[in-house]
């Protein structure tokens, strides 16, 4: 169940002027929770949808002005780095989304409230409901001081970079063929599956990933191979 104590602090977090219970309940509302009570008509899929696009237009905006220096090409990964879904969900961290999250009691034992998809999720619906209720402006002003908090982070760290483009440029640079990937996993029911991928180069295990999706589940091996071999500091 919610933690009232923990939710209060999402609850601030709320822009001011959005005031739309039944907005805001649907945004909080996950599938599993849907299945367990019948008298719920609708889950956040379908906010979650609008909020997604929303988000990529924001950033969008936001970068072009910011960085007024960068190519297109730069601003499309920035973007992509800051509406992923790892970094969708920790912005919902930040807000304690999770604890106001209704989840079915099978998912909220199974520790939903911190899984990345279900919060990622959450949060673009959220994004929606606070522009249906509301407009653009007050999503801009909402969204802004996560960006800003973000941007100095994946700047630093070239967290815009494709991770496995750079993992195979340094493979080939070293004469070693593209790395592969096996899915070595897959878990979970079939609305909230979890996959598991490890990577190889030149037929060597170098690390292993997670991801909600095997092109997650990939790219996670990715990043942590770069670690390991010294390509990007933790």
């Amino acid at each position: 169940m919610p933690d009232p104590h923990a939710s209060a602090k999402f609850f601030d977090a709320l822009p001011k002027g959005f005031k739309n219970n039944f907005l805001l309940t649907r945004a909080l509302t996950h599938r599993s929770y849907l299945n367990e009570n019948r008298s719920v008509l609708e889950d956040n899929e379908r906010l979650e949808f609008l909020g997604d696009s929303i988000l990529g237009y924001v950033a969008a905006e936001w970068l072009y002005n910011n960085f007024p220096e960068k190519k297109e090409g730069v601003l499309t990964k920035l973007r992509s780095a800051l509406v992923h879904t790892q970094q969708l969900a920790n912005f919902a961290r930040k807000i304690n989304l999770g604890s106001a999250l209704l989840l079915g009691r099978g998912e909220d034992q199974a520790g939903g409230r911190d899984r990345s998809a279900i919060l990622c999720d959450a949060f673009e619906a959220l994004i929606a409901a606070i522009y249906l209720d509301t407009d653009i402006d007050t999503v801009k002003e909402f969204l802004y001081p996560f960006f800003e908090e973000e941007i100095h982070s994946i700047l630093a760290n070239h967290s815009e970079e494709d991770v496995k483009s750079l993992l195979q440029e340094w493979a080939q640079a070293q004469g070693f063929p593209s790395p592969v990937y096996l899915l070595t996993g897959v878990f979970g029911p079939d609305h909230e599956k979890v996959f598991t991928v490890k990577v190889l180069i030149n037929d060597e295990e170098i690390a292993e990933g997670i991801g909600g999706s095997k092109q997650l589940a990939e790219k996670s091996a990715a990043a942590a191979a770069i670690l390991k071999i010294g390509l990007k500091e933790k």
